[in-house]
């Protein structure tokens, strides 16, 4: 039901070549909510709760974290609507493992977003039950990638979404049965859609919209070497999506093949203060559109491990919030996350 696919768009994760370069931990008491990463196995890599620890235990001050569906661990049996209930089963298992205090303080996993097909319409509701069961006090709601473009080349997610998903009334049915349990909805889709899910959100404003990858703008295929003009039409969906009070956007996934930047083709790693310079623009035009209040950041480990570590990863959001207030910082690095994932409240450690 996730429709993931068999090609793989992403930088390969490679410890040698990011060894290559270190930097110190900036501002490392800044506590911080990772609002978007993976645990998976899959032929290419293994990432489970002390692989993601290992990234974590850089230096920033990671106090929890949220999972995002990734189509890993399914049930091999059952109903076909009811496998992705697997994943939620084992994150929950990894967040218990996790919550146990056996391995650090940062209590990952703390909310776990699950796939579920929305285009069930009314019968989302057992599905949706099963989820909560399985993730327990964990479970905050169900992600559906949409990313979808008529050109292969363009593409540059592992999901193969139909082509029309916002319009069809059962999905819009589905969001309507979602937002009934108090359930959000994670969505990742390219710029090109971005009007499409505004329209959409308009019509469901009991439901928590959240945009993944800072609203997917394309750098590959026909649009290489468009930067500007993409930027300019990339800009436009997200102020129309910033228009309803109930859309919320994540600021990170930028070190995806898909955005065109190229740091994971080079000899060596990035520093923060590149990725910074070169990411600054789009997380500078959501936070002045959607208010902090309203973004997070989101390390999408380890797909963006492709890039750069998670140590400069930080770092270069850091260096990008440099001129905001504490209150600022707070949200972006901590509250929104923690108030629209309903989160337990990060203490000291």
């Amino acid at each position: 039901m996730s429709g993931y696919g068999n090609f793989n768009p992403h930088y390969s994760i490679r410890s040698d070549w990011l060894a290559l370069h270190d930097e110190p931990v900036l501002e490392p008491g800044l506590p911080i909510v990772d609002a978007h990463h993976h645990l998976w196995d899959r032929p290419e890599s293994r990432y489970f709760l002390l692989d993601f620890l290992d990234d974590v235990n850089s230096g920033h001050d990671i106090r929890s974290s949220v999972f995002m569906e990734c189509g890993s661990m399914y049930r091999r049996s059952g109903p076909i609507e009811l496998k992705p209930v697997g994943e939620t089963e084992f994150i929950n298992g990894q967040a218990a493992m996790s919550a146990s205090g056996n391995y650090g303080n940062c209590h990952v996993c703390s909310g776990i977003v699950s796939h579920a097909d929305l285009r069930l319409g009314d019968a989302l509701h057992p599905v949706l039950e099963a989820h909560i069961r399985a993730g327990g006090d964990r479970f905050r709601g169900i992600r559906q990638i949409a990313a979808w473009h008529p050109d292969p080349a363009a593409r540059g997610s592992l999901a193969n979404p139909p082509p029309d998903l916002f319009s069809q009334q059962s999905f819009r049915r589905g969001l309507q049965v979602l937002g009934s349990l108090n359930l959000t909805f994670d969505t990742f889709a390219y710029h090109t859609q971005l009007h499409e899910i505004a329209a959409v959100a308009r019509t469901c404003e009991d439901v928590s919209f959240i945009i993944n990858h800072t609203g997917g703008a394309i750098g590959i295929g026909p649009y290489a070497g468009k930067r500007d003009d993409v930027f300019a039409d990339w800009r436009g969906g997200m102020i129309e999506l910033a228009r309803s009070p109930n859309v919320h956007v994540k600021l990170g996934g930028l070190g995806m093949r898909l955005f065109g930047f190229g740091f994971g083709d080079r000899t060596r790693p990035p520093s923060s203060q590149e990725l910074a310079t070169a990411w600054a623009p789009y997380f500078e035009t959501c936070i002045e559109s959607f208010g902090p209040g309203r973004c997070m950041f989101e390390s999408n480990f380890p797909v963006d491990k492709g890039t750069c570590s998670y140590a400069v990863l930080w770092n270069a959001f850091k260096r990008i919030t440099t001129g905001y207030s504490p209150a600022e910082k707070a949200a972006l690095f901590n509250a929104t996350a923690t108030k629209i994932y309903r989160l337990p409240e990060i203490t000291e450690t």
